[in-house]
């Protein structure tokens, strides 16, 4: 991939997250994220680095971070599957 076309991408990329991460703000829903955002958040950056796969890496973070969230929700007696 040509250095300005990487550029651009990454310009995008960045863009569309902060578009994702103001909306999420903005939303006046309490949402159930618990551990997904800390987990996209680790899973971006690793699969970045591991090879420009950031978004599926953000993904798989997503998936982790809230079965950990639900794992230690049942431990601890306060798990609501809805």
């Amino acid at each position: 991939m040509p250095p300005e076309l990487e550029v651009e991408v990454d310009r995008a990329v960045i863009a569309i997250a902060g578009l994702l991460a103001l909306t999420g703000i903005a939303l006046p829903q309490q949402a159930s994220a618990a551990g997904c955002l800390k987990g996209a958040a680790v899973g971006g950056v690793v699969g970045h680095y591991a090879g420009h796969h950031g978004v599926l890496g953000a993904g798989a973070g997503c998936l982790w971070g809230r079965h950990e969230a639900n794992k230690r929700a049942y431990e601890q007696g306060r798990y609501d599957r809805y």
